[in-house]
C-alpha cells in the first residue's frame, strides 16, 4: 500500500470512516442506498485535543461538519454539498497552524461522490486539489493524475456520511467491514472491526454508543494498524462522538461538543 503525505488531524480523524461497498466491475449503475441518518442543515462541532509528553494535554483546535442540499447538478442527478472545516488555536498555532477546508457533493440517492475540493494549510505545508468523480467509466481526475477507481468510491468526507447510513448487517461474520477510499491520487485498501458497545462520558453527557477500530496505513503517521478507536451514537443517527488515535508523538482526541438539526431524536443520551 503506497503511504500518504502527512496530513492534518482532521484528515485523520475523516479517514476513519472511509466506508464503502468493495464491489468490482465496471459499467456502473447508480445504487439506491436507503439515507435514515441525516438531512438537510445538520451541523455538527467537534473540539480537538493533542496530547504528548512535552504538552500535555492541550486543545488543539475545532472542526465543524455542515449538510446542505446542493444547487449543483452532475449528471442531471441531485447532490448533497457536504463541508468540513479546521482551525487550530490558541498557543497551537504558534507550532502549527490549521486551516482547512474539505467540501464533496455527493449524489443523494447513491451517497457517492462526484466533486471533492481540498483546501489545506498545515504549518508549512499547503495543497489545494478538486477531484472530479465519473461514477459510470469508474474514474477520478485530480489536479495531478487520472485513475481507475473501483465501483462507488468515496472520498473521506462522503465515506464519514455513507459510514453513518449503515447498520451492524452490513458487517461480515468477524465483525469487520472492507473499505476503499480515494486520497493523494491513490486507491486505499482498509477494514473497519466493530469492537462493541460502550457507554460515553463527553461535554454533551453519557451515551450509548458502538465501537469501532478502523485499519490505518502505517508510517509517517500511525505506528500500528489499529491505532483508533471511534464511538458512534447507538441510534439511527449514528454520530461521530468521540474518536482516538495514537500518532508517531503522543495521541489525539476528537470529541463532539454541538449537534443542530438533527434528522432523527438522539435516543442514545443516557443522562446529562
Amino acid at each position: 500500500m503506497r503511504q500518504h503525505k502527512p496530513a492534518s488531524v482532521w484528515i485523520l480523524i475523516l479517514c476513519i470512516a472511509g466506508l464503502l461497498v468493495a464491489s468490482k466491475g465496471y459499467g456502473q449503475t447508480y445504487r439506491h442506498h436507503p439515507n435514515h441518518a441525516f438531512a438537510e442543515k445538520e451541523y455538527l462541532r467537534f473540539k480537538v485535543y493533542y496530547s504528548a509528553m512535552l504538552t500535555g494535554n492541550v486543545t488543539a483546535g475545532e472542526a465543524t461538519i455542515t449538510v446542505n442540499e446542493s444547487k449543483k447538478r452532475f449528471f442531471g442527478r441531485e447532490t448533497w454539498h457536504l463541508v468540513g472545516e479546521g482551525r487550530s488555536k490558541g498557543a497551537f498555532n504558534w507550532f502549527f497552524k490549521v486551516r482547512d477546508r474539505f467540501e464533496s457533493y455527493v449524489d443523494k440517492e447513491a451517497l457517492i461522490p462526484f466533486l471533492f475540493v481540498r483546501r489545506t494549510r498545515e504549518g508549512g505545508y499547503k495543497k489545494d486539489d478538486e477531484v472530479y468523480f465519473y461514477p459510470e467509466q469508474q474514474i477520478a481526475i485530480s489536479r495531478t493524475a487520472r485513475m481507475p477507481i473501483p465501483q462507488n468510491t468515496h472520498d473521506f468526507v462522503s465515506a464519514l456520511f455513507f459510514m453513518r447510513t449503515l447498520d451492524l448487517n452490513d458487517f461480515d461474520a468477524d465483525s469487520s467491514y472492507l473499505i476503499e477510499f480515494f486520497l493523494d491520487d491513490s486507491v486505499y485498501y482498509s477494514k473497519i472491526k466493530y469492537v462493541g458497545t460502550e457507554n460515553i462520558r463527553t461535554e454533551l453527557g453519557v451515551y450509548r454508543c458502538l465501537k469501532f477500530a478502523p485499519m490505518m496505513a502505517t508510517g509517517n503517521v500511525f505506528a500500528d494498524a489499529y491505532p483508533m478507536y471511534v464511538w458512534v451514537t447507538d441510534d439511527k443517527n449514528h454520530l461521530p462522538l468521540l474518536a482516538e488515535t495514537k500518532v508517531i508523538v503522543g495521541s489525539v482526541k476528537m470529541e463532539l461538543i454541538e449537534y443542530r438539526n438533527l434528522r432523527n431524536p438522539v435516543r442514545s443520551h443516557i443522562r446529562d
